[in-house]
């Protein structure tokens, strides 16, 4: 058994694997190689996160693998059901990562919300010479305290970016295709439980009452936030969008900031990765991530032990 994680895994993964007596190489072989270095060596198992794709060229071609791996939640970047088909196993890690994923929206939302990400572009370049000018122009934030958080899509992720609005004093509300009732349990560092019963609102709902929509759906094949759905929200809405590229038209988001309908935006994921449009890279109103989610050291180890747990679990 003979392990390519393509696009790396974590120390203590590795760890686990090669105490298992499982082969593993951590090297990084470009797309169009990697059939051939696929069958050349033998690879059993490959695993990838993002940057890698896994089609049906690959599926074919290498009649040896068995088992695809995918560090992280969503799977677009893998031909799921047709590896299925031709017998290859197909993994993932969906709950390793969603507090890293959490954090980072909310981690945005305050960011915008208090305007640091224009702040930290423009103090290095003028905060010497135009202190007064530039703290009357941050100097009308919002606190999230009070304020209700939509949250479109409520697996896993969207449960945990509850959770923080909840215990950061937000008033939470989402809409998910199938779950209509859910128990959240709020653990703090004293023990100290709560528990937080929700109920779904209707998709217009979400739109319409809320003051920040995080978006937190797989990907899809036509948009789930448009020109139409804007038209729905709040006059100063703020939209955060660390699911995938091409759930929110990017094109819309755009046009609704530049209108005032929208008064910011987060992007951690992008229609044109690894190429976002230079529009939104330069928009002020807009705060900027690379698709780093998932990339804390805490998830990547959880990533990285899970997968492993998972390869020993097939093997036996």
């Amino acid at each position: 058994m003979k392990v390519l994680a393509n696009d790396g895994i974590s120390n203590s993964g590795v760890e686990k694997l090669l105490n298992n007596g499982i082969d593993i190489k951590t090297i990084t072989v470009e797309q169009g190689q990697l059939i051939d270095y696929i069958n050349k060596n033998e690879i059993t198992v490959l695993l990838v996160r993002s940057a890698t794709k896994v089609r049906k060229d690959i599926i074919d071609n290498c009649p040896g693998l068995k088992i695809i791996g995918r560090g992280g939640v969503g799977m677009d970047n893998i031909d799921v059901e047709y590896a299925k088909e031709k017998g290859v196993k197909v993994i993932n890690t969906p709950a390793a990562s969603s507090g890293s994923v959490a954090e980072l929206v909310i981690a945005h939302l305050y960011t915008c919300a208090r305007f640091l990400h224009v702040s930290n572009r423009n103090m290095p370049l003028e905060g010497d010479s135009n202190f007064k000018k530039l703290k009357k122009a941050f100097a009308k934030g919002v606190e999230l305290r009070g304020k209700t958080l939509g949250i479109i899509g409520f697996g896993r992720i969207g449960q945990e970016v509850a959770k923080i609005g909840l215990g950061i004093g937000m008033n939470v509300i989402y809409y998910d295709l199938h779950n209509d009732k859910v128990n959240l349990k709020l653990e703090f560092f004293d023990r100290q439980i709560l528990n937080f019963k929700l109920e779904k609102s209707s998709f217009n709902e979400v739109l319409s009452k809320s003051d920040f929509i995080t978006l937190h759906v797989p990907a899809q094949k036509e948009y789930v936030i448009g020109n139409k759905e804007f038209d729905l929200m709040k006059d100063g809405i703020g939209l955060i969008n660390a699911a995938r590229g091409g759930v929110l038209d990017e094109v819309a988001l755009d046009k609704n900031i530049s209108d005032g309908k929208v008064s910011f935006a987060a992007l951690d994921t992008f229609e044109n990765e690894p190429n976002p449009e230079i529009k939104l890279l330069m928009n002020p109103k807009i705060s900027l991530t690379p698709h780093i989610g998932a990339a804390t050291n805490e998830a990547q180890d959880r990533i990285g032990i899970e997968l492993a747990d998972q390869i020993i679990e097939i093997l036996k």
